[in-house]
């Protein structure tokens, strides 16, 4: 599906691409896809002058799901001192949280093909190999503990969404009550392997620069926003592309 892509990224940027084959939920359980595109990184950077190129130039890029394990790769390998560092991330609508699914985002396009706000949902749930039975309560918020709650709403939050995204049919959501028992059961997603954007400070201080691409109809459209402020706010150079009339798969 992606070689084509692959190949014209590579003409055009003249560049090396190396696409990562890993293996697939839910016959291998989360998180080897992670596990696979972290061991492929690091083997790439050990043998980089191999393949002809400088050590100092590597990009890792993924779309989706593919964002997600992009910017856990590139949070992994923030304290790594045995590699190069890497010179840049480039994040393609990426899933990055997994704690409010009533950002103005999930709300307006919640009905948006390809990924509707369930569907998103239900592959992340297939993802770590939980029944489909938690996904209501989970999408009215059941599932973040008070604590949680305070500690990522500084992270994740309406109030960090710019207005201009708000004034298409957004409506400020009430919470919901915790289920304990919902907590203990998909509690992997509160993981930054699973939900990036949930990493501590002093690793988001430390990402290089990023590239982030958001599409105005696709629920996961602020899942961007949020990551794009929080790398801004540690003084991380972002360039932000925002296609006005694009949605998710648009690539």
């Amino acid at each position: 599906a992606y070689e084509r892509t692959c190949c014209y990224f590579a003409r055009k940027s003249n560049s090396v691409v190396v696409c990562v084959g890993y293996r697939l939920a839910p016959e291998h359980p989360y998180p080897a896809q992670f596990e696979d595109c972290l061991t492929a990184t690091i083997h790439f950077m050990r043998t980089v002058q191999d393949y002809g190129v400088d050590p100092s130039r590597i990009i890792i890029c993924g779309d989706s799901s593919g964002g997600t394990l992009t910017a856990a790769v590139a949070q992994a390998l923030v304290n790594r001192k045995d590699l190069p560092k890497l010179r840049a991330q480039i994040l393609i609508y990426p899933f990055l949280q997994c704690v409010d699914f009533n950002l103005p985002s999930y709300q307006q396009n919640e009905q948006v093909p390809i990924l509707l706000k369930e569907r998103a949902l239900a592959l992340g749930l297939k993802y770590i190999n939980k029944d489909l039975s938690v996904m209501e309560a989970t999408l009215k918020g059941c599932h973040v503990p008070e604590d949680l709650q305070l500690k990522y709403q500084k992270w994740v939050s309406p109030d960090h969404i710019p207005h201009e995204f708000k004034t298409r049919g957004y409506k400020p959501s009430t919470t919901r009550p915790f289920s304990e028992e919902l907590y203990k059961q998909i509690k992997p997603v509160f993981d930054p392997v699973f939900s990036p954007l949930l990493a501590e400070d002093s690793v988001i201080a430390r990402l290089p620069e990023t590239f982030i691409l958001t599409c105005e109809f696709d629920v996961l459209r602020d899942d961007g926003l949020l990551y794009k402020k929080r790398l801004e706010d540690h003084g991380i150079k972002v360039t932000w592309c925002h296609l006005q009339e694009g949605f998710h798969g648009t690539l």
